[in-house]
């Protein structure tokens, strides 16, 4: 372990200002309840937290439409999505600005919180994307209400996921059902944060991540995202993950991102 004591511990102190803000939302949502004399919604501490996380997300996202758009593969992964996308979590929309038009046949956003939607229908229109995307509040586990947008096994083309993969429940058991919407030569195109291959690192996530899970939408630090997207079934083209890893290995939030292919025939 390199003994960049000082850069470690700046890292490993840094996500406080994010949580601290978040948490400044909770308390917000709780007041702004108690000002308005809604007693009975004190106690509903999900709505509260979910508040927490879109005020966060909000505040903070034109820093990260700044660092996605000149600082990751994301100019390099979101366009080749082609044919029937499926992208999980869109959120904001910050990925819209990417997408290539002319590959695209249909995309369907599915998105957990209609908190988001005023955002991401701007980003939709801003796009010219109002005759292909169409956006379903559900979650990725909700086969029922895909499958009436016509997301059933075999008939999605690409999945794309950004930033997504921290905070389903249950992982693993979604990326195998993701796994089974593809169709065969079908591609999963990811973006991720994922568990610090530094052993120091990946325990100071630990840490961090008992008070910054719930205030931030569920997502959770320190999962093996790589490992959870290889044992979904069978790949193609896995010499296209890639990371930033050896790079700043203090880093609190390491990158691992790919383009995989679902293989035309399964053996």
């Amino acid at each position: 372990m390199p003994l960049d004591l000082k850069a470690r511990f700046r890292s490993y102190t840094e996500l406080w200002q994010s949580l601290g803000y978040a948490i400044w939302c909770a308390y917000l949502s709780v007041k702004d309840a108690f000002r308005e004399g809604r007693y009975r919604d004190l106690l509903r501490v999900r709505e509260h937290l979910d508040s927490a996380f879109y005020g966060w997300y909000k505040t903070l996202n034109h820093y990260a439409l700044n660092y996605e758009r000149n600082m990751t593969p994301l100019p390099r992964l979101v366009p080749a999505c082609a044919g029937v996308v499926l992208e999980i979590g869109p959120g904001m929309g910050n990925q819209l600005y990417f997408f290539d038009k002319s590959k695209i046949s249909r995309i369907v956003g599915v998105e957990c919180s209609a908190k988001f939607l005023p955002e991401l229908r701007g980003q939709i229109q801003e796009h010219k994307l109002e005759d292909v995307y169409e956006v379903v509040i559900a979650g990725i586990e909700d086969s029922d209400v895909l499958e009436k947008h016509g997301i059933k096994p075999g008939s999605v083309d690409t999945i794309l996921s950004t930033g997504v993969l921290c905070s389903l429940p249950n992982p693993e058991a979604l990326m195998r059902e993701m796994y089974k919407l593809l169709k065969p030569g079908g591609k999963f195109i990811f973006w991720e944060h994922h568990q610090s291959k530094d052993r120091v690192t990946s325990v100071v996530q630990g840490f961090w991540d008992i008070a910054w899970s719930p205030f931030l939408g569920g997502c959770h630090l320190n999962r093996d995202i790589e490992g959870i997207v290889l044992q979904a079934g069978k790949w193609e083209n896995t010499e296209s993950i890639g990371n930033d890893n050896s790079e700043r290995p203090y880093v609190m939030l390491p990158r691992v991102w790919g383009e995989l292919v679902k293989p035309h025939e399964l053996n």
